[in-house]
C-alpha cells in the first residue's frame, strides 16, 4: 500500500505541475487530488521536495533497470534522457522553480551508479583501490551531468540520441584507459 500511495502522490504532483509552478502547489492540493489526508502525505514524505526527489529517483531506476554494463551504458543513457524528456514539464518546473541543484543532485545519483557499475565491470581481475574506482566514476559523472544539464537548460530541444552518440565517441575506451593508468601508477609506486 505504501508504494501505491507514493505513486499516487507522484502522479498528482506531475498532474498539478501542468497547471501551476511547484512553489504554488501545497500539501493540501496533493492530498485532495489523491483523496488522502495531509497526515497520510507526511507519513511518506517530509515535504513536497522530498516527493520530488523520490519521484526523480524512481523514474531513474525504471529508466536504467539492467542497463549498467559497458555494453549497455549507452542504452541506459538514452533511457535516462527519455525519462527526463517524458517528464519534461516536471523536470523544467523543478529546474526553474526550485533549483538547478535538485535536478543536479538527482542526475548525479543516477549517473554515478551507472558509471560505477561500468568501472567495476571493467576492473574485473584488476586490483584497483576503491577510491581510484570511485574517482574515475566521479570524473565521468560530472561530464555526463554537465551535458545533460545544458540540454535541460536549452529546453530539451536537441536530439538526445546525437548527444549520447557524441558521448560514446568521446568516451570510447577512456574508462578502460583510466583504469589502466591508475593500475600503472600503482605499479610504479611499489
Amino acid at each position: 500500500m505504501s508504494n501505491t500511495t507514493k505513486s499516487a502522490l507522484e502522479a498528482s504532483l506531475k498532474k498539478l505541475l501542468l497547471q501551476k509552478p511547484i512553489d504554488k502547489i501545497t500539501i493540501n492540493d496533493l492530498a485532495s487530488d489523491c483523496g488522502i489526508s495531509r497526515m497520510a502525505f507526511y507519513y511518506h514524505f517530509k515535504d513536497i521536495y522530498d516527493l520530488v526527489e523520490w519521484s526523480c529517483v524512481e523514474d531513474g531506476k525504471k529508466a536504467l533497470q539492467d542497463k549498467k554494463t559497458y555494453d549497455t551504458w549507452q542504452e541506459g543513457m538514452n533511457q535516462v534522457f527519455e525519462a527526463v524528456l517524458e517528464n519534461k514539464p516536471f523536470i523544467l518546473n523543478v529546474y526553474r522553480s526550485v533549483s538547478r541543484e535538485k535536478i543536479e543532485s538527482y542526475l548525479y545519483k543516477l549517473t554515478y551508479q551507472l558509471i560505477a557499475d561500468v568501472v567495476e565491470e571493467k576492473c574485473e581481475g584488476i586490483d584497483l583501490a576503491d577510491e581510484d574506482k570511485s574517482f574515475i566514476a566521479e570524473f565521468y559523472k560530472y561530464g555526463f551531468v554537465g551535458i545533460m544539464l545544458d540540454w535541460i537548460g536549452r529546453g530539451m530541444k536537441d536530439d538526445y540520441h546525437k548527444i549520447v552518440d557524441r558521448m560514446s565517441i568521446t568516451l570510447h575506451g577512456n574508462i578502460t584507459n583510466s583504469i589502466h593508468n591508475f593500475e600503472q601508477l600503482k605499479k610504479r609506486k611499489k
